[in-house]
């Protein structure tokens, strides 16, 4: 869900790809290491799982998504770089930088044996296509997501427990106790959770809103 919250600071979408990012460490050291992944690839047809040539440019990922989990968004300080599209799937994507999401380590496992196909790709989300639910902090597919994708969005926060699962509900509530307390600003929180800053600003609306019908 990364580029559907990732906003900049006038509220317009920032869009955030991986060959953009990793183009920062030099144009000539990346096609160095594009040509030894090719020829690995050509070396190993029947390897059971891909030498990691990523890993060196975790950092660099990291920084393309602003370190926030491409599917927690939320902020994460020591993600992995998840293959979205599995080696087992199409092993010649392996080592393709647009094939890469940020994530937290627990989300990236508990993806492991699921097909890109069944899943809403984050690269595609759309501002307003989740949202936060108060106070519960469930996370939901709104109404303005398209109906052809919907089934997949479903699937994205079931499969990959990021509609209710403790582990999440937890880190929402952790990020919200900040901004309730006033240790943190709203423009703080929505850098380093999105989607719940979105569910404060929503909330803050509808209970103006619902003043003003009062005094009517």
């Amino acid at each position: 869900m990364v580029c559907g919250w990732m906003k900049t600071a006038n509220g317009a979408h920032r869009s955030v790809t991986v060959c953009c990012t990793i183009g920062r460490v030099g144009y000539e050291k990346k096609e160095k290491k594009r040509t030894r992944c090719q020829q690995w690839l050509q070396a190993h047809p029947d390897a059971a799982r891909p030498r990691d040539y990523w890993s060196p440019f975790r950092s660099a990922l990291a920084e393309g998504f602003r370190n926030l989990c491409a599917y927690g968004a939320m902020y994460e300080p020591s993600g992995q770089v998840d293959h979205f599209v599995s080696w087992d799937e199409d092993p010649s994507l392996a080592f393709r930088w647009e094939n890469y999401r940020y994530a937290s380590g627990w989300l990236n496992a508990s993806k492991k044996n699921l097909r890109s196909s069944d899943l809403l790709d984050p690269f595609i989300v759309q501002d307003g296509w989740f949202e936060i639910s108060l106070p519960s902090l469930q996370l939901l597919v709104s109404a303005s997501i398209p109906p052809t994708i919907r089934a997949k969005a479903e699937n994205l926060l079931t499969r990959l427990h990021l509609r209710d699962d403790e582990r999440v509900i937890r880190q929402r509530r952790v990020w919200l106790d900040l901004y309730e307390k006033g240790d943190l600003s709203l423009s703080g929180l929505r850098v380093m959770a999105p989607l719940v800053a979105d569910a404060v600003e929503k909330q803050a609306k509808n209970c103006v809103s619902n003043k003003s019908d009062a005094v009517r």
